[in-house]
């Protein structure tokens, strides 16, 4: 037997029950959940359930209940009759001594007897594994909620393997409400009070619904996840009685507990229980009242601040050294460290802003390289507050104050936020909702532009989305103003019908479904369209916009490009490398803002991990190996432990990846604010050398690196900005690196397909390294004919970087005078005098301009007559 009303989880438990005990009757309930009843009517007559009516009167000698602790009295039920229960919640503090039992704290009751079926190597049908699946995922949020038990997980997978129907699962799972549940629905959601205790949200309400035949479990469920609450209590009037029903969604609320105290019970996060009522009392109202004089001592004090914080911070001052902060962290290891000017907190110093100051030799003070704000959180302060705060803020470290006189007494750090809240709760697809975020973010013309798309594609029953990083970024409060438009549908379409409404152009890219929208000239008709464009700078505005559709992809093969084909946008994040970069923000009509988190990046983000969608990730595009190291040092992240098993196994498929891929992964770290530690971390996982083995790198070396991709070039180098399409100071880079490397440049440059400026001038630079400190003795006319062998790259990077004085002083001579000596005789001279054109004219001109670099010749005159004793000596040379 199990409790009347009953759910998926007491049916799915009855039927495993009767499985376990073949010569036992499962009779079923009078009542049961809608959902069930539909499931009941169709398959109802492939399960061994029976009702009463249809059971002879016998003597019962046994009596299993599961998923209850109720007891309804049955004909043939003697003082003898002994009773065994199963289930998974709170054994009640009135259970029988006489009694036996087995309590489970799983998720579901379902899963204690589908355990005992897997060890008796049971036997069921497709139908029954669906019905056990169904019984478990409906108790445990489809194995989101907090009291699912690895358990339930591997309940779960053992079902699927023996053939449990997902489809079908899915079709019973989360029912839309009848009309009479709709009504009841109403009228709760009118009656509805809101109350704050110890830092928790709970939302009440009572109703009278003495007309529904249904059950109020979902009508509950319909109502949290409308109104989100940490906990959720509903008083109604039914046949049987005033009924309680709660859910929560917090540790700090035992909803069981509270049911208890009423003759019911239930497991911590959802339970119920049936007040009797006998001649009319009490009333619904009287019942109402009593739960709500009881909430306070109901609800669990949250966890404050000041049961995590760390006491007696370290703290610095505006005018502390970043050596002297660096010196701290090394000390006591700490992270981060506020910043307090006269007992204010005025800025967080963090160690990744100190390391990047002295690697650039700059002992500069923590004013200029914190990250400034008050930001605090008082003692008293929820758990919820200090992640809303660390969250906003995205700071590492929160100081925590004393309300009474605003002292600095704790500090909570990144890693006891998430050590106090344990394993991050899952969150549904709607429940944030960052359209506020978003508009703050961006300067109003784009916003109203974005506002302007999503109007239009409200109109065209379109989603559209931002995805990616945009989103990455604005959830971490560092946002861009790079986006792209992903439309769920149809993107070429999608942008010609802006075209059509709007102007502007449209290319487009059959093969990957995107187009481009041109609107740069169009800004007066987008003001005459839209008054919101009035007293906007729209000059502000990309010159494009890249509209994409929602696609997925496969690959052929390990480092394949990929085959795309158009998806929805749940397959379009699914084929993302991280999960942090699997957000997307939906745009159209009233979804404005709303966060679609499918693979769990948002929680990812908070707890700083970088982590695959798929164990094949690596293996589908190696490429992902070297970006998994570049979000991890950007963000000050770790690489999820399985992840990084994963790269490990993954490591040799690099060297599968054309030259070009990988130079364009390497290209985006050097673009990074900081290489350093990217660059060293490929070092230090050995992923450079599985590029090319003579491919190496050192601290010193990217030091070397990140001075040439930093400084300004002076014009007098007559360096040009780019390189084809490259930056020069990208490619002057490759060049540092690869001068330095022990073996020739050659070949890792043909490996990385470099342009050819850096595999020369990497070769002769690397020369040069060898030999150029030989030169400092030598005559001017020898230095300026080695350097004149030299790309202005080459002599540049020599210059930057060398830390011989005596070299670095001769290259200034030779760019600042040398290069530019040049005789008064020229060419022309020497054929008007009779000379035969040829190579000795090469030779007389050089002879020349050696004279005026060594110092042998000073005036016009003098080299006048040099250049009579080098004709006659040449000429008697050539006779």
């Amino acid at each position: 037997m199990t409790h009347e009303q009953a759910d998926f989880d007491a049916i799915a438990s009855l039927t495993a029950a009767e499985l376990i005990e073949e010569d036992a009757i499962a009779i079923l309930p009078n009542r049961v959940n809608r959902n069930v009843r539909s499931f009941l009517d169709l398959c109802g007559n492939e399960l061994p359930l029976h009702s009463h009516k249809d059971v002879s009167p016998i003597k019962i000698d046994r009596i299993t209940l599961v998923d209850t602790q109720a007891l309804v009295t049955l004909k043939g039920m003697e003082k003898n009759t002994k009773v065994h229960v199963i289930d998974h919640h709170q054994k009640k503090k009135d259970f029988p001594d006489n009694w036996t039992s087995v309590f489970d704290s799983t998720g579901s009751c379902t899963t204690i007897l589908v355990d005992e079926l897997k060890k008796r190597n049971g036997k069921f049908s497709i139908l029954q594994a669906t019905l056990f699946l169904l019984g478990i995922y409906e108790d445990t949020g489809a194995l989101s909620y907090a009291n699912t038990t690895p358990r339930d997980l591997q309940a779960a997978a053992y079902l699927l393997e023996n053939g449990a129907s997902l489809a079908i699962a899915n079709q019973y799972l989360n029912p839309p409400l009848s009309d009479q549940q709709r009504s009841v629905y109403d009228r709760l959601l009118l009656k509805t009070e809101h109350f704050d205790i110890h830092g928790n949200r709970i939302v009440t309400s009572m109703a009278d619904a003495s007309d529904l035949d249904e059950e109020i479990s979902s009508i509950a469920h319909k109502i949290r996840d409308l109104l989100d609450p940490d906990a959720l209590l509903l008083v109604v009037r039914t046949q049987e009685g005033i009924r309680l029903v709660a859910r929560s969604t917090t540790d700090q609320i035992h909803v069981g507990k509270i049911a208890q105290q009423f003759g019911g019970g239930g497991h911590p996060r959802a339970a119920a229980a049936l007040i009797q009522v006998e001649n009319g009392e009490p009333s619904l109202a009287f019942v109402y009242k009593q739960i709500l004089e009881k909430l306070e001592q109901m609800v669990e004090p949250a966890i404050s601040a000041s049961q995590i914080m760390s006491k007696h911070p370290l703290l610095i001052t505006p005018q502390t050294s970043a050596q002297e902060a660096s010196n701290l962290m090394q000390r006591y290891g700490f992270e981060g460290y506020p910043v307090v000017d006269n007992g204010k907190i005025v800025g967080l110093l963090n160690r990744r802003s100190v390391e990047r100051s002295i690697a650039h030799k700059l002992n500069l003070p923590a004013s200029s390289l914190m990250d400034s704000g008050e930001i605090f959180v008082y003692l008293h302060d929820s758990l919820e507050k200090v992640q809303q705060i660390m969250t906003e803020s995205g700071w590492g470290q929160i100081p925590v104050l004393d309300q009474k006189n605003q002292a600095i007494v704790g500090i909570i750090t990144r890693t006891d936020l998430l050590k106090a809240l344990g394993k991050p709760k899952g969150h549904s697809t709607n429940q944030r909702n960052l359209s506020e975020k978003l508009n703050s973010a961006l300067p109003k013309a784009h916003s109203t532009l974005l506002r302007l798309i999503a109007n239009h594609a409200q109109s065209q029953k379109t989603p559209i989305y931002i995805v990616g990083g945009f989103v990455r970024d604005l959830v971490l409060n560092r946002p861009s103003l790079d986006f792209d438009i992903v439309v769920e549908g149809d993107a070429i379409q999608f942008t010609k019908s802006l075209v059509n409404k709007f102007g502007g152009k449209v290319n487009t890219h059959k093969r990957f479904g995107t187009a481009k929208w041109q609107i740069s000239e169009i800004h007066n008709s987008l003001i005459e369209q839209n008054l919101d464009f009035n007293g906007l700078d729209l000059s502000v505005l990309p010159e494009t916009l890249d509209l994409i559709s929602a696609r997925t992809e496969f690959y052929d093969f390990p480092t394949a490009l990929p085959h795309v084909e158009q998806g929805s946008i749940k397959l379009d994040l699914h084929r993302r490398d991280f999960t942090i970069n699997t957000l997307a923000l939906r745009l159209d009509g009233n979804h404005y803002g709303e966060l679609y988190d499918y693979w769990g990046g948002f929680d990812d983000l908070q707890s700083g991990q970088i982590k695959v969608l798929h164990s094949l990730s690596f293996v589908d595009d190696p490429t992902r190996l070297i970006r998994a190291i570049r979000f991890e040092q950007r963000f000050n992240f770790e690489i999820e432990e399985r992840t990084f098993q994963l790269l490990e196994e993954a490591r040799d498929l690099i060297n599968q990846v054309s030259g070009d891929r990988l130079r364009h992964e390497l290209n985006l770290i050097l673009y990074e604010p900081d290489p350093k530690p990217a660059l060293l971390r490929l070092q230090e996982l050995n992923l450079l050398s599985q590029i090319h083995p003579s491919l190496i790198i050192n601290s010193g070396v990217i030091d070397l690196m990140i001075k040439i991709l930093r400084l300004p070039i002076d014009p007098i180098w007559q360096i040009s900005e780019f390189n084809g399409t490259s930056k020069i100071n990208i490619i002057l880079a490759y060049i540092t690196w690869f001068m330095h490397l022990e073996s020739s440049p050659k070949h890792v440059c043909k490996r990385l397909r470099t342009p050819a400026i850096v595999t020369e001038s990497s070769i002769k630079a690397q020369h040069a390294l060898k030999i150029i400190s030989k030169y400092v003795d030598k005559k001017p006319s020898e230095i300026t004919e080695y350097l004149d062998t030299l790309q202005s790259p080459v002599i540049y990077i020599l210059y930057t970087t060398i830390e011989n004085q005596q070299v670095i002083e001769l290259i200034h001579k030779y760019m600042t005078h040398w290069k530019k000596v040049r005789p008064f005789t020229s060419g022309e001279d020497l054929r008007k005098s009779g000379i035969p054109t040829g190579p000795i004219y090469r030779k007389i001109l050089s002879r020349l301009r050696k004279a005026w670099l060594d110092g042998e010749i000073l005036t016009v005159e003098h080299e006048n007559i040099l250049l009579e004793e080098v004709i006659e000596s040449f000429t008697k040379h050539e006779d």
